[in-house]
């Protein structure tokens, strides 16, 4: 078992070598482009309006390019130009590339710089994760919860499991925008029922409140956006286990306990409950990146300061290395969600832990 989990471990960390390598080289291209473009106009007298002279527009790009590192070589190892005779050879760089002082600098934990604020892209993800993790969180084990009562629930109530179902399988059929934007027209509009907060989350700095009235505000921000998440994920989640507990039930291990006089919930519960998380959890490994997609969703609608509205207000400003770190560490969550799905199929199958 000790072999098993460290060769997954192993793998996951792989694959985010190689996930961030291809991230960091796939965006070299446009990288000169997005710094023009996101940054303020460097070719212009500040406050004249007059164009810079040719050699100080030079000047200022190139010296643009030196502070974000861009004047190095992208790899190792590069190809010069063609000699006379039309040969290309290749050149070594040592550790002076773009590459190896990206990989540094992520060892350390730098991320590079904003183009479009010039602060740091790892202070400003930490910052909005500081929301989004407690409302991906919150929503993501909210939705597991409700998704196994409602499972257990539907396997053995034969008389309501058709409409449930009906409701399940209608609500998952509408976009998380569409859930969103009802819950606000419903529960924060003036002319219905003025129960929650319509948007907006103001900063701790900015507010003179105490700490439980911070809290008290921060909770009441997060209620529509939860809710939003998790009426959209349970759905899919709850039909796909009452699917698996169905097909369990029809087994002879389930019979054979009926027949000892267990009740059917306790069949469910105590027998085919276990047996029927094992497609689930792959489930779950999907749903937790799914979860970040759609925070983008709900904190753009919601107007609240999270990962998902800082990446929409970066790929609107081409701010790349923002947009870089955030595609990066939703990669990373992937990866880590289907470590989590194989360890915990080592906790329900005993049989691969003895395989192992």
């Amino acid at each position: 078992m000790a072999g098993f989990i460290f060769w997954r471990l192993a793998r996951t960390f792989l694959a985010i070598w190689v996930l961030a390598s291809g991230v960091f080289l796939l965006s070299r291209h446009d990288l000169d482009t997005a710094l023009r473009l996101s940054l303020p106009d460097a070719t212009s007298q500040a406050g004249s309006g007059a164009a810079l002279l040719p050699e100080r527009q030079q000047a200022a790009q190139q010296a643009l390019r030196r502070r974000f590192g861009l004047d190095l070589p992208v790899f190792y190892v590069s190809r010069g130009p063609a000699s006379p005779a039309g040969v290309r050879p290749w050149h070594w760089h040592g550790g002076r590339n773009q590459y190896h002082q990206w990989l540094r600098g992520l060892a350390h934990g730098d991320w590079g710089t904003s183009f479009r604020t010039g602060q740091g892209v790892a202070g400003r993800l930490r910052h909005a994760l500081a929301f989004t993790l407690p409302l991906t969180g919150t929503a993501a084990l909210l939705a597991v919860l409700s998704a196994l009562a409602l499972a257990q629930r539907l396997a053995t109530a034969l008389w309501w499991q058709r409409p449930l179902r009906a409701v399940l399988v209608a609500v998952h059929g509408l976009p998380l925008f569409v859930v969103a934007l009802v819950l606000l027209l419903v529960f924060a509009n003036p002319d219905v029922l003025d129960w929650l907060p319509t948007y907006g989350l103001g900063s701790p700095n900015e507010l003179n409140t105490s700490t439980s009235q911070q809290l008290t505000d921060g909770f009441l921000h997060l209620i529509l956006p939860v809710s939003a998440l998790v009426i959209t994920a349970v759905p899919e989640l709850t039909l796909q286990l009452t699917a698996a507990l169905q097909q369990e039930l029809d087994t002879a291990y389930a019979t054979t306990a009926r027949a000892k006089g267990l009740s059917a919930a306790a069949v469910v519960r105590h027998h085919a409950l276990r047996n029927a998380l094992l497609p689930t959890l792959a489930q779950i490994a999907e749903f937790l990146p799914t979860l970040v997609a759609g925070a983008v969703v709900v904190e753009v609608v919601f107007a609240l300061p999270g990962m998902g509205r800082l990446l929409a207000e970066a790929s609107a400003a081409r701010d790349y290395p923002v947009l870089i770190g955030g595609v990066l560490l939703t990669g990373v969550v992937r990866l880590l969600a289907l470590l989590l799905a194989d360890l915990c199929y080592l906790w329900a199958d005993p049989r691969i832990r003895w395989q192992s």
